[in-house]
């Protein structure tokens, strides 16, 4: 039976130097296990057994969690060459050498996971997993950690792994991926042999002398993971002298790859006849077990799409070969080049396969190889495959036809074979459940944030689920188009569902689509009292202006607030980030953070450039903020505002959440309630906000000119969507307001 070790190891600090390899390599994890259950040279027995059957399996899966490049700094330390100056240790500044440090930062409270699949041994395993508790370091000797392990099912894995949403790194047998060093058989022996004769570095030559001779280096193997997966394109051509297009229906894309499929693997088959039992498994699936999924070879039909008006047929068919798979590349290539494309139905040839090398319609299935950073929002170009369970009620047109024929002329007939609101509902629930599955079944791991099914095609020109269904297994009701909203971008391409081998499930990114606004839920251990609300903004903007800081050091005036030469904005508008800290459930204690970018509280200003994805890209990325006295926070992945928040409306009436803080005083001798009120009215107009009527309902007057401060109630003609943060002290979450109650 198959079983797993999973070994969960955590860094104290979300802080890792064991520079330039991300993640921690499995080599590295093996050496901590072997420094932390050593006592000098001396390892006993049942620890050298674990680790020489752990040296033994094949390398391991890793989850870790998603981090960027902190700040680097150069840390300059002498030189081991002292004789350079002739051995005056006064003279140490001369031989100084640079030694650049710049860690990866996480999040600390996200474990690294190593697992390692086997076949029996227990006792071994079990042994690993009382060595993993004596870990105290991984990477530098800063890298403090600590670590547990234990032995768990194909089910435990899955879960596992996608429990938190961290970036998966595969082993493969080739290709080009990052190389990370494993411990292979020999590496302990290699280890030992290392420490021992570090020991004798320096040894007399008989002439009152010491010679010096290096430690060898450690025998690990190299693994390359997450290795792109090789990808030929091919255009369907016609047979005729000009050569165009050979045009083949949307919703007929399941035969199209079942066509080119079978006939691929029976060509390829002929040529190599022994192989036939291994292309049977790779091509069409036929005995291959749930470990044999990596092997596969999948056929991607790409349709036409990137504007409203190309029709959507098949011209392009993508065939993806995994890196583990059994069988050559470029006898998977040659299987398919100069197939004849046979339309199943009629038995005509309607074109043939030709190798493409223009590549410009993968950029619109989000395939960008090492360019791109993926995309957040998905929709199907065909229709999703799921379980039966998330399959719709099928209405029987037969029996409508018979109810609306009985019913009586006066009555309104009641139809029970048609679906009421709540039905309808209940169908999409389980649908999008049966999504988020899917995601993980096609190791997509990255969490979602909205899920959206339906039946009609998000985009123009485009097919119905249900007509998709004709010809496949798959009966129509198990077919929905889905938008799924990931919290990290995701790279193509995307294709999901039980039908992701047979053309169904094919998913394109939807570009230009960046959040303007982010909410970030604070841990209930926070514990942050409403009043130090400023510090924590404080915080929160310092943590942003760390993560949008350039190569350079200068800090974007977009969250900063400020010009390159350090002072105060001097542009008069709104063009940098609004902060507010917010508690939703009113119990005194400040449990999200709203982060909205300038053209969103200000209407009158408009984003240049790429200042859209700047902000998404940076504030995305917040994770922990280190609040002074108020301690490190780790905040939740953001979220977009949900559709009935009291923070973003639309509503007619909205009231002050916090004190709206006026811009200017009210003047001398003049009454300064009614100058809150016009100082109200022309900041809506200032931000190209309709004229509001303004109702006073707490006002206080600050002393020593800290001006006037008021809770008031906005009345707008019309509806009037959020978030509003509004006056003096607005950028850092004053005058905010929510939908009057």
């Amino acid at each position: 039976m198959s079983q797993a070790l999973i070994l969960s190891i955590r860094l104290h600090d979300g802080r890792y130097h064991g520079q330039p390899e991300w993640p921690p390599s499995p080599a590295r994890v093996f050496q901590a296990l072997l420094a932390g259950s050593s006592q000098g040279h001396a390892l006993s027995t049942d620890c050298r057994a674990a680790l020489t059957w752990l040296e033994r399996l094949p390398a391991p899966v890793i989850a870790a969690p998603s981090a960027r490049q902190g700040q680097g700094f150069r840390n300059y330390v002498p030189n081991n060459d002292l004789d350079a100056v002739g051995r005056d240790p006064r003279r140490v500044a001369e031989i100084r050498t640079a030694k650049s440090v710049r860690p990866r930062l996480f999040d600390p409270q996200t474990p690294f996971l190593y697992v390692w699949r086997f076949e029996q041994e227990g006792e071994n395993a079990a042994k690993i997993c009382e060595m993993a508790e004596r870990i105290y370091q991984l990477g530098r000797g800063t890298d403090m950690a600590w670590a547990w392990a234990e032995i768990a099912g194909e089910e435990e894995i899955e879960r596992r792994l996608t429990a938190n949403g961290d970036v998966l790194y595969c082993p493969a047998k080739q290709g080009d991926g990052e190389a990370l060093a494993c411990p292979e058989p020999g590496s302990l022996a290699s280890l030992e042999d290392r420490f021992a004769k570090a020991s004798r570095r320096f040894a007399g030559n008989g002439r009152a002398q010491q010679v010096f001779s290096q430690a060898p280096k450690p025998r690990f193997g190299t693994i390359a993971y997450n290795s792109p997966p090789r990808r030929f394109l091919f255009e369907l051509r016609q047979i005729t002298n000009e050569a165009p297009f050979a045009l083949w229906p949307l919703a007929r894309a399941s035969s199209l790859v079942e066509s080119i499929r079978d006939r691929g693997a029976e060509k390829l088959a002929h040529a190599l006849p022994d192989t036939a039992g291994v292309i049977d498994r790779v091509f069409i699936g036929r005995n291959a077990k749930e470990a044999d999924k990596g092997e596969r070879i999948r056929i991607i039909p790409l349709p036409s799409i990137g504007s409203a008006h190309v029709v959507r047929s098949i011209r392009r068919l993508l065939v993806e070969v995994p890196t583990n798979c059994p069988l050559r590349d470029d006898d998977i290539a040659w299987a398919f080049s100069g197939l004849d494309v046979i339309d199943l139905n009629t038995g005509e040839i309607t074109g043939s396969l030709v190798r493409s090398a223009d590549e410009g319609m993968l950029g619109h299935y989000g395939i960008d190889g090492e360019r791109g950073n993926g995309h957040r929002v998905w929709r199907t170009v065909t229709p999703v495959a799921l379980p039966e369970r998330a399959a719709r009620r099928r209405i029987d047109p037969r029996r409508l036809r018979e109810e609306l024929a009985a019913a009586q002329p006066s009555m309104t007939p009641q139809f029970k074979e048609a679906k009421a609101g709540r039905e309808r509902a209940g169908e999409e629930v389980r649908a999008a459940a049966s999504v988020v599955d899917a995601l993980r079944h096609a190791n997509t791991l990255a969490q979602t944030e909205n899920i959206r099914v339906q039946r009609e095609p998000f985009e123009g020109r485009g097919a119905r689920a249900a007509d998709f269904a004709g010809g496949t297994r798959f009966a129509k009701e198990r077919l929905w188009h889905a938008e799924i909203t990931f919290r990290s971008p995701v790279r193509g391409p995307l294709v999901i569902g039980d039908g992701r081998y047979l053309g169904l499930g094919l998913m394109a990114p939807v570009r230009g689509l960046w959040r303007d606004a982010m909410v970030f839920t604070l841990p209930q251990d926070a514990n942050i009292e409403l009043q130090d609300a400023p510090a924590l903004v404080h915080a929160v903007r310092r943590a942003l202006m760390a993560l949008s800081r350039e190569s350079a050091g200068q800090v974007m005036r977009l969250f900063s607030g400020h010009e390159d030469d350090g002072g105060p904005a001097v542009s008069g508008r709104h063009e940098h980030i609004f902060l507010a800290a917010d508690d939703s459930d009113e119990d005194g204690r400040i449990d999200r953070i709203v982060v909205a970018a300038p053209w969103v509280c200000d209407r009158s200003m408009q984003p240049r450039g790429r200042m859209r994805k700047v902000f998404d890209e940076v504030v995305s990325h917040l994770a922990t903020v280190r609040a002074g006295r108020l301690g490190v926070i780790a905040l939740r992945q953001p979220l977009s505002f949900g559709e009935h928040d009291p923070l973003v409306g639309p509503a007619r009436v909205w009231e002050s959440r916090t004190l709206y803080r006026a811009t200017r005083h009210a003047g001398r001798g003049k009454n300064p309630a009614a100058g809150l009120v016009r100082d109200v009215i022309v900041e809506c107009l200032r931000r190209s906000l309709p004229r509001p009527d303004v109702k006073i309902l707490e006002f206080q007057t600050v002393s020593n000119g800290g001006g006037l401060k008021a809770r008031v109630q906005l009345h707008f003609d019309v509806a009037v969507r959020g978030p509003l943060l509004l006056g003096r002290d607005s950028h850092a979450g004053g005058g905010m307001f929510r939908i009057a109650r």
